[in-house]
């Protein structure tokens, strides 16, 4: 016998719209620079901590959608097809796949406290490498080519201790928060 999925709750839709909304709030803090400097981050790794892989990828999804619909929940307050279309759209989508691997690194792994901070680290990873394929695909489009390198520069190096830093912050968080939620 095949076993049935979980339908999600009224309160599991509640939390989705919550981090989804977090997810926009979060984008709104910014330090303008090539690839902003966001929360956004911050947001998706609370998701993730908070509510697993599989309801972390409905608020990141809810979130893109919004967005993609014209809702100012980008950076900038912007929204529409621009933001995911354009050099930095790679990084917004790259959420979605930091929740799917976020989601198979815990089923694998477990839950316990290294888990996840692997499965982040893990899920972030894979957000940086997809983000930067895209930012050099777009870039050379719109301007002209760049090197793997020069785009790490521009896109990854600069991110990678405020990301830890969000990420220390959201383990600490969801730790504390998580006990609570049902």
């Amino acid at each position: 016998m095949k076993k049935k999925k979980a339908a999600l709750r009224t309160v599991d839709l509640v939390y989705i719209a919550v981090m989804a909304a977090l997810m926009a709030v979060c984008a709104w803090i910014s330090i303008p620079a090539t690839v902003e400097f966001t929360m956004q981050t911050f947001a998706v790794f609370a998701a993730l901590g908070l509510l697993g892989g599989r309801r972390a990828l409905a608020a990141v999804g809810v979130y893109l959608l919004m967005g993609a619909a014209g809702l100012p929940v980008f950076a900038g307050f912007t929204g529409g097809p621009g933001p995911l279309l354009g050099p930095t759209g790679g990084y917004l989508l790259g959420f979605a796949a930091m929740a799917l691997v976020y989601w198979l690194a815990t089923a694998l792994w477990g839950t316990g406290r290294w888990a996840r901070a692997a499965a982040m680290a893990l899920a972030l990873a894979v957000c940086y490498a997809f983000g930067t394929a895209w930012f050099m695909v777009v870039y050379a489009r719109r301007a002209e080519a760049v090197g793997w390198l020069t785009a790490m520069g521009w896109c990854v190096f600069p991110f990678i201790i405020p990301d830890l830093i969000k990420m220390a912050l959201a383990l600490v968080l969801t730790e504390r928060l998580g006990k609570h939620l049902t």
